[in-house]
């Protein structure tokens, strides 16, 4: 686990580490204004050395149980942290299924770097953990996530009411969804469907 990587062109994918707190505080604090629209309210802690301890706690053992695999992504240029991902809520039995959540620091958003970190992550998710399904969600208003998420292959799927508290509010939300065999964009490239 702690050995993994995830590479694409500009960007590679790690399973976070307490080394990371320093670099992704500051990245957060920078990015707080513009990151909180489309977040749960932050905590009054959330930013510190302890909170960020306690989410890899979390991050390990879900990662340990099958439930949830958590990435930081990084530039391959500058090894600078760019933002996370996260492949959540995994489902075995009939399902073979799981959510996909991320998030981008300001500093480079609208760089298409989430293009490549999300067409890693849908190759660990296919390839790796054999999923059957990937699931993923925005707010409405949120045309940036939608583009990427259709750029790499999600289909918009419906529209859930009070999906998530986003921002102190429970919101509606535009659901989409990939499947294995579908077209999408991989860190190989774009692979066609196979139906």
């Amino acid at each position: 686990m702690r050995r993994l990587r995830l590479v694409n062109k500009r960007v590679y994918l790690r399973v976070p580490q307490m080394g990371d707190w320093r670099e992704w505080a500051e990245l957060r604090h920078i990015s707080r204004e513009f990151l909180t629209p489309w977040e749960p309210t932050w905590s009054s802690d959330s930013l510190d050395k302890s909170s960020f301890r306690d989410k890899l706690r979390v991050y390990w053992l879900d990662w340990r149980q099958g439930m949830s695999y958590s990435f930081y992504a990084f530039s391959r240029e500058t090894d600078e942290l760019l933002g996370g991902i996260t492949i959540g809520n995994v489902r075995r039995g009939a399902a073979h299924m799981g959510t996909i959540g991320y998030w981008m620091g300001e500093p480079y958003s609208g760089k298409g770097y989430m293009t490549e970190i999300l067409s890693s992550a849908l190759d660990y998710a296919f390839e790796e953990l054999a999923l059957h399904r990937l699931e993923a969600a925005c707010l409405e208003h949120n045309e940036a996530s939608k583009t990427v998420l259709r750029k790499v292959g999600f289909v918009e799927e419906g529209r859930a009411r009070g999906y998530l508290r986003i921002n102190a509010l429970w919101q509606d939300h535009i659901t989409f969804g990939l499947l294995r065999n579908d077209s999408r964009l991989s860190a190989k490239g774009w692979i066609e469907s196979k139906h």
